[in-house]
């Protein structure tokens, strides 16, 4: 059990250590930013790799970029796209070409749950499972396999790979983008806590007393 904790805590260090590798990488070099959100996305949604490459992280920490101005909001949003988009079309293909001899190689001859997985969300959702499968972690890899196997219409399959790119790729970043502007507001509001505080405290004051005045002034004149 402590081995187990043990190398969950090691993995974990690993993987956090190499989103602050890439991040530290894209802030110091924003000239690489499309190049490496483009393979960041692209392992993300890779069969043979997604399972223990943290992309999801590395494309929400990039987005913590944006507000300050260290990168563009371009070159990470055409490079996930693209990424994410490219990837599911090779899964696709290797599926279409290989799927009947996939659980015989790895990863899915050591973890055959995998391509159960896919195959399970498959045949719940049908060919929109391309589409939705995309924002679910664990099967976003497999479905593509799952449909290039069952030789799903290379049209249909474009459109819902596209389509779903557009809209995963851009809301990782928008995660990112979001907490880094909150926590500056944040920062701000603790900066401004005391002197805010005290200009609020001295305006329901003098709005008391005003409040007093008119109070008094209308007795009076009855």
């Amino acid at each position: 059990m402590g081995g187990q904790f043990g190398a969950s805590a090691q993995k974990s260090e690993l993987m956090t250590n190499s989103v602050q590798t890439v991040v530290g990488f894209i802030s110091a070099h924003s000239e690489w930013t499309l190049v490496i959100i483009f393979l960041v996305s692209f392992g993300e949604s890779f069969a043979f790799i997604s399972f223990v490459f943290p992309g999801t992280a590395m494309m929400i920490a990039a987005g913590t970029l944006i507000p300050s101005g260290i990168i563009s909001i371009w070159p990470l949003l055409i490079g996930s796209i693209a990424g994410a988009t490219l990837d599911d079309f090779i899964s696709y293909w290797i599926g279409y070409r290989f799927g009947h001899v996939l659980e015989n190689h790895w990863p899915f001859v050591r973890h055959p749950q995998l391509l159960a997985k896919g195959h399970a969300f498959f045949d719940k959702y049908g060919e929109v499972s391309v589409f939705i499968g995309r924002f679910f972690g664990p099967v976003r890899a497999m479905v593509p396999l799952v449909a290039g196997s069952l030789h799903m219409p290379v049209r249909q399959f474009s459109i819902a790979n596209i389509a779903s790119a557009m809209i995963w790729a851009p809301a990782l970043l928008f995660v990112g983008w979001l907490a880094a502007t909150t926590l500056g507001a944040l920062r701000l509001a603790k900066e401004w806590e005391l002197p805010l505080g005290i200009g609020i405290v001295i305006l329901a004051a003098v709005g008391l007393a005003v409040a007093r005045r008119r109070r008094a002034f209308r007795e009076k004149r009855r």
